[in-house]
């Protein structure tokens, strides 16, 4: 438990306060139960707020029932689908219509791993989704969605207003067919 100060324990049950974010921490024996962030990674901080909600969540429970988690991060898919240009409704239709607009192909795919392993985790399929490291994949390809669709799009935008001069940016639209 290094990293802590103020801790206290018994036979079986320990709190600390963590040094880097003064947080309360709850132990049982070697490992910490509150707070519960399991073992995903950090969400992407670009990650729309709803979609984040149900990342934390599925992060919180991934280790006691991965396909609880495969299929909330499944929902985290369907509304960032949402965010992205679809309805929200149905998300293989949203898939759909994000490709036919254009989008790239390693998103498309990452979009279906999730979509499909989250489906098989309600309805019995091919996939072994009480495998940890499953889920822990799933995990990985959301904050990469979030990264390509939102996360590069935002940062070169602004570098594109902040280091070219308006008469350029003026110029590559006419090129481009813009006003």
């Amino acid at each position: 438990m290094g990293g802590n100060s103020n801790y206290t324990q018994n036979d079986w049950l320990a709190t600390s306060v963590c040094e880097h974010c003064n947080q309360a921490t709850v132990w049982h024996e070697k490992a910490m139960i509150y707070p519960n962030h399991g073992t995903a990674p950090i969400h992407n901080a670009d990650m729309p707020q709803d979609v984040a909600n149900d990342y934390l969540e599925a992060a919180k429970i991934a280790n006691l029932s991965p396909k609880a988690a495969a299929a909330l991060l499944r929902l985290a898919i369907q509304k960032l689908c949402a965010h992205l240009g679809g309805d929200g409704k149905n998300i293989n239709d949203d898939i759909a219509r994000l490709v036919k607009s254009g989008l790239s192909p390693l998103v498309q795919q990452s979009l279906d791993i999730v979509r499909v392993v989250g489906n098989n985790a309600v309805h019995p399929g091919q996939i072994d989704v009480d495998d940890p490291e499953v889920v822990n994949h799933l995990f990985h390809l959301l904050n990469l969605i979030t990264e390509m669709m939102i996360s590069t799009p935002a940062r070169v935008k602004v570098l594109y207003s902040n280091l070219l001069p308006q008469a350029a940016r003026d110029a590559i639209a006419k090129r481009d067919g813009g006003d």
